[in-house]
Order: structure tokens, then C-alpha cells, then sequence
């Protein structure tokens, strides 16, 4: 059983199977000894006489043999290495694969391709990667097809036995929602052999949140049925758990979006937590001022880590390739993110705001915010839930700056060293004499420019506005200020005021 996730090397593709390669005709190759079922991970080179400390495993490792003298025990060196197969290359150093190579890979059952002459062993790896891209296409259209049916059956009357059927239907296989004693409140699916069902009761005891430090997944296997438990979050002790035949590249990430729905769905299932959430933002939708709802936020009360007094951190982001997020999009960000409370906007060039509740140390402290694949992220310091509008304002100059600087992620700090030792009050009044001749655009853009050192180029990307532009507002900066902008004590002094704003 496993409930930690793996280490080691993440390979970014589905491994291949080697009849797939060896069905490419162009390239020539032919298995002459071991299985012909292997599964191919990497593409590596090597004509050393040993390879194993360079190798991952999972390889095709490609040779000719040039060191070659020992042949048995270099094959159970690979085998050990954890290789997939070896492909050997005939000429210019062997005429033909040398019989005691074919011998050793048969008795290790190492999988071993003769590669012709003509075959140079780069285009076996361009083959190879063009097989795990084709691969990798494959999962993400399934894995997308699946996001979207199982948000649609979300959306259905009975939406958790609807997400319940769907997962099972996706996943071939049996998908129940257990409590921590072992009750099944809903199931879909066939039912796997008893002592499997029972092998999976015992499973999802693992990861219940009665359990004091309980994992939040764990796998098993029982004969050919594949095992998965994982924890539905913000509740107490709900259980998505899974059986299924054949393991897919891609099912772990499709039970996780059904996960995600899931903890959503079961609140009613799960104490009041999530209904007070949803009372709240009824409340503000409905005009309430942020004090009166913030006791609503937090399972602590008005004291507590989320209540009034307690951090909150607030998120832009937008896509790194510029186009636009649906709300499917913006919802699998949030369930990276840890939260479900998230604005994808009007589409077009808004970004997408997130809303992180927690309390410092957390997973929702901004320290622990991750960069995510494909987002450029801006985070707000963390603040009180009825500061949300200010916070808001610093997430959004945040991610302007990481998108200037090309950077994945950026934290907006509060105050702190040396400014920090100046009263509040003094330094709001300072900045707002030595900031009133300008505008709120030169303000933003002089901002703008001098969080990025005086760049005129990245100062046009974060405001999306011509470098010229820049230019001209930083001029009249100058002048309104009736300053030198290129004295470092006007830029730091202006930049103690801007940081009050």
C-alpha cells in the first residue's frame, strides 16, 4: 500500500509501449530477444561499459556495443538500472548482435532491438518523443473530456451520485463515497470481487480525517484491481474510493477533479462550515458589509484564523499563453490552489481572482503559494477580511509585475524594515503631500516603473501601453514633482511613498 506520493524523477509524458515503436516501419528496428511487452519512458545514449549510475530507468538505452566485453553482466546491470529495453546497433563495430547479448537479454528478460545500419539512433529518439507528445495529447483530450463531464454532472439534481457514475464510467471501474466507519452514502459502477470491496473498506480507513495525521491518499492493489482512497476536504471523514481494472495515464488526475467536486458537494454531509461560507457570500451578495459576514468565514469564530482578525490572501492570475480562462479553467487553479472560492471574471482580459482563507504556516500562507504550470500568479500579502479591497489592489500589481519580469509568481510584501519603523499615519500623510500633483494614471505608472528598476520595455508589458507611452508619463512625472527621476534618493523616497498607496 502507498500513501505518500512518489520521488524521484516525474517524467512529463505517458510512457509508450515498445510495440508502438516497433510498429514505426521507417525506423527498421527488430525485437530479437526478451518480452515484447515494455513500456518506454526515456530515450538515452551510451556507449559506456557500465551505464548504470546515468540511468533513470524506464530507458530505451541505445548502444553499439563499443565497450561492449562482458555481456552478461552488463545486461543485469540494466535490468538493475530498472532499463525498459536495449536497442543495439549493428555496424560499425559488430556486424551482427553478438549471440551471447541475445542470450543475456533473454535470460534477464530485458527486451532487445536490433537497430539496422541505416537507422541513426537520433531518429529512434525523435521517434520516441514524438510517440509520448502523441501520448501526452491523448491524456490531456481525455483528461479534458472527463473535467467536463463530470462538471456537467455536477450540475445535475443529484449531483453526487451524478459525479459518482460519471468517475466510474470515466475510470471503468467502481467509485464509492464511504464514511470513516465504512458506510457507503453513494455508489456507481461494478462491483469488484468481495474481497477486494473489503481490501478497499479497509483503504479508505487509512485516509479518514478521524484518524489523527491520516494521509490524504493512499493506493493498494489486490490481484488485478487497482486501489485508491482519498479524502474529501473540509469534512469529517467522507471517502472517495476506487476500484478499478487497467490503470490509465490519467486517471489519478480525473479522480482528483472528482475529488475536488466532491468536497464541494458533500458539505451538507459535513458540519456547517460550508454552509456558513455559502451564508456568507449570500450576505455580501446581498449588500452586507464584510464585518458583519466575517464570523461567517471562518470555523473559529469572529477570533479565529479566518475571522475578522485573521489573514486572508488574495490571488490573480492569468493564463502565461494570454488566452483567456473558462470557468472549468479557473476552477482546477482554485483546487491547486486549495480553495473553491474563485472568480474567473467576464472572460476577455480580466484575470482570474482567487480567495485563499488560513492562517500563516498554512498551505494558504502566500509563502506556501506554488507557481502552477501555464499561470502567471500575483499574490497579496496576507490581510483581514475587511482590508479584501487593498489586498486586492496589491494581487493585482503583483501578478502585473511577474508578468512584466516573466516571472511565474510574485508576493506582494506588506512594509517592513526600515519603513516599517515610520507611524502609519506620518508616512499616509507624507505620500499623500509628495504624490497629490499626479494623477492616478502616473501614479500606477510610475509605480509600475520603478518596481522594475527603470525598465521602459517591462514597464510597457506590465501596463500594456507603448514604451513611448512610458516615456511621456515618466516625464511628466518629473516635471508635476519638479524632480531629478534619476537620483536614486528621489526614486527611494518616491518609492517609500508609492509603498503607502
Amino acid at each position: 500500500m502507498s500513501t505518500t506520493p512518489a520521488t524521484g524523477p516525474q517524467h512529463p509524458a505517458p510512457p509508450i509501449p515498445l510495440a508502438e515503436l516497433l510498429a514505426s516501419k521507417d525506423l527498421g528496428l527488430r525485437r530479437i530477444a526478451g518480452p515484447a511487452e515494455a513500456e518506454l519512458l526515456w530515450v538515452h545514449t551510451s556507449e559506456m561499459a557500465d551505464p548504470y549510475p546515468y540511468l533513470l530507468g524506464g530507458e530505451l538505452l541505445l548502444s553499439a556495443g563499443v565497450l561492449l566485453t562482458d555481456p552478461d553482466r552488463y545486461v543485469a546491470r540494466l535490468v538493475e538500472a530498472g532499463a525498459a529495453a536495449l536497442g543495439f546497433g549493428v555496424r560499425p563495430v559488430y556486424e551482427a548482435v553478438p549471440d551471447d547479448l541475445v542470450q543475456a537479454c533473454d535470460r534477464y528478460g530485458l527486451p532487445l532491438l536490433e537497430v539496422p545500419p541505416e537507422t541513426p539512433f537520433t531518429t529512434i529518439a525523435r521517434a520516441v518523443w514524438r510517440l509520448m507528445a502523441q501520448a501526452r495529447h491523448r491524456e490531456l483530450r481525455r483528461v479534458t473530456r472527463a473535467q467536463q463531464a463530470l462538471a456537467t454532472a455536477a450540475a445535475r439534481p443529484d449531483p453526487v451520485p451524478a459525479v459518482l457514475h460519471q468517475l466510474a464510467t470515466q475510470l471503468s471501474g467502481r467509485a464509492v463515497l464511504l464514511t470513516a466507519r465504512g458506510e457507503e452514502v453513494h455508489a456507481a459502477g461494478r462491483r469488484p470481487p468481495p474481497e477486494a470491496a473489503a481490501a478497499l473498506t479497509r483503504l479508505a480507513r487509512v485516509v479518514a480525517r478521524e484518524r489523527p495525521g491520516a494521509p490524504s491518499s493512499a493506493t493498494d492493489a489486490h490481484g488485478d484491481t487497482h486501489l485508491a482512497a482519498y479524502a474529501l476536504g473540509g469534512g469529517e471523514g467522507l471517502v472517495l474510493a476506487l476500484a478499478t481494472g487497467q490503470r490509465e495515464s490519467g486517471d489519478h488526475t480525473v479522480a482528483g477533479i472528482a475529488v475536488v467536486l466532491l468536497s464541494l458537494l458533500a458539505a451538507p454531509h459535513q458540519g456547517a462550515d460550508a454552509a456558513g461560507r455559502s451564508a456568507a457570500l449570500v450576505r455580501m451578495l446581498l449588500g452586507a458589509p464584510p464585518e458583519e459576514v466575517a464570523p461567517l468565514l471562518g470555523p473559529d469564530g469572529p477570533d479565529g484564523p479566518t475571522g475578522p482578525t485573521g489573514p486572508w490572501t488574495v490571488i490573480h492570475a492569468r493564463r502565461t499563453d494570454g488566452s483567456p480562462a473558462d470557468a472549468l479553467t479557473a476552477g482546477a487553479l482554485g483546487a491547486s490552489l486549495g480553495t473553491a472560492l474563485v472568480d474567473a471574471g467576464r472572460g476577455g482580459g480580466e484575470a482570474v481572482r482567487v480567495l485563499l482563507p488560513g492562517a500563516p504556516g498554512t498551505e494558504s500562507d502566500p509563502a506556501r503559494v506554488t507557481p502552477q504550470p501555464g499561470w502567471t500568479l500575483g499574490v497579496s500579502a496576507p490581510t483581514p477580511v475587511t482590508d479584501l479591497d487593498a489586498a486586492d489592489t496589491l494581487a493585482a500589481r503583483a501578478l502585473a509585475h511577474a508578468q512584466a519580469t516573466r516571472a511565474p509568481l510574485t508576493v506582494d510584501t506588506p512594509v517592513s524594515g526600515l519603513a516599517a519603523l515610520i507611524p502609519p499615519d506620518q508616512a499616509a500623510a507624507h505620500a499623500r503631500t509628495l504624490l497629490a500633483p499626479l494623477t492616478a494614471p502616473l501614479t500606477d505608472t510610475l509605480r509600475c516603473w520603478l518596481s522594475l528598476h527603470g525598465s521602459w520595455d517591462r514597464t510597457a508589458v506590465a501596463l500594456s501601453v507603448h514604451r513611448n507611452t512610458v516615456r511621456q508619463r515618466i516625464g511628466r512625472c518629473a516635471e508635476l514633482l519638479n524632480a531629478d527621476l534619476d537620483d536614486m534618493d528621489v526614486r527611494a523616497e518616491l518609492w517609500f511613498a508609492l509603498r503607502q498607496g
